[in-house]
């Protein structure tokens, strides 16, 4: 049994811990609660985005627009949408084991050849993949107030890139928010633009195109509201991101809190039982030297 000092030393180290992280879980969900506000208040806009973009592909089609133009996939760019800090559960874990997958059973061939590459969001993200062999390129400062008009610039390089026939294909690996409890990896093609063949299946239900008068002409709106819809859509994943890592880390410092609790209960029976010992000791120890006086 250990000594009481051992003892007092580590419920002293427990409870500082359980007041570490019951402040942390505070502090995550004040956090949550904008980060959820701003992710009900995108996914109207987005919703209504796509479905606008549905129905112009429906009537005009894609072969205007190079960010549709699907090429032989030669090389892979795949965004990692991680954290900055941990402390989150398996928030990061399972970003990095999806991304794993992804590349082990659709890119294998690509990644012997080392055409597959990473854009990391996030350190924890570029911190595990910069070991590889990929080729990894960080964009941790994105977190750092997190703003439209920063995640449409790395879209932007994201775009040129594919205009330029550095990649051929670009998807995207990160966590979805649903609920504070509940993360959703989610994988998406970003490019080339892949929303023809849901266009060509809402074709089929409607039975018709929808007849538009457009203005400018449809290249030019092709040309300009495609690359918007994929910022936005890149925007719309750091925000569900966001959420979802603030809602894990409340998570895991709720759990760590109470398995603080329950550890110091543990710690101060033990406590107990090693004082009762150690004072039914002395008191033997006191019998048996008056006795031994007596006698």
């Amino acid at each position: 049994m250990p000594n009481l000092k051992e003892v007092r030393n580590r419920i002293a180290s427990v409870n500082s811990t359980q007041q570490i992280t019951s402040a942390m879980k505070m502090v995550s969900a004040s956090k949550l609660k904008r980060a959820q506000d701003a992710v009900i208040q995108m996914r109207p806009f987005t919703a209504k985005l796509k479905e606008i973009m549905d129905n112009l592909i429906l009537s005009v089609g894609t072969k205007g627009s190079i960010y549709a133009t699907e090429r032989p996939v030669e090389k892979v760019m795949i965004l990692v949408i991680t954290s900055n800090r941990g402390l989150c559960g398996g928030f990061n874990a399972y970003v990095i084991k999806a991304v794993n997958a992804l590349i082990r059973d659709k890119y294998a061939e690509q990644a012997r050849k080392g055409n597959v590459s990473l854009l990391c969001v996030g350190k924890k993200g570029y911190d595990t993949f910069r070991k590889t062999t990929y080729k990894v390129e960080a964009h941790s400062e994105l977190w750092d107030g997190l703003t439209y008009t920063k995640a449409a610039n790395v879209a932007e390089e994201v775009l040129q890139k594919f205009a330029a026939g550095e990649v051929d294909r670009v998807e995207m690996v990160y966590n979805r928010f649903k609920n504070a409890a509940t993360q959703i990896i989610t994988t998406e093609q970003i490019l080339p633009f892949a929303t023809e063949t849901r266009a060509k299946q809402t074709e089929k239900a409607a039975g018709r195109k929808p007849d538009y008068i457009f203005e400018p002409s449809e290249e030019k709106i092709l040309e300009d509201i495609i690359p918007y819809a994929l910022k936005v859509r890149f925007y719309g994943a750091l925000l569900d991101s966001n959420a979802a890592e603030h809602g894990a880390r409340m998570t895991a410092m709720h759990k760590a809190t109470d398995n603080a609790k329950e550890l110091l209960k543990n710690l101060r029976l033990s406590y107990n039982k090693a004082r009762q010992a150690a004072i039914t000791k002395e008191i033997l120890e006191i019998v048996g030297g008056a006795e031994a006086i007596n006698n």
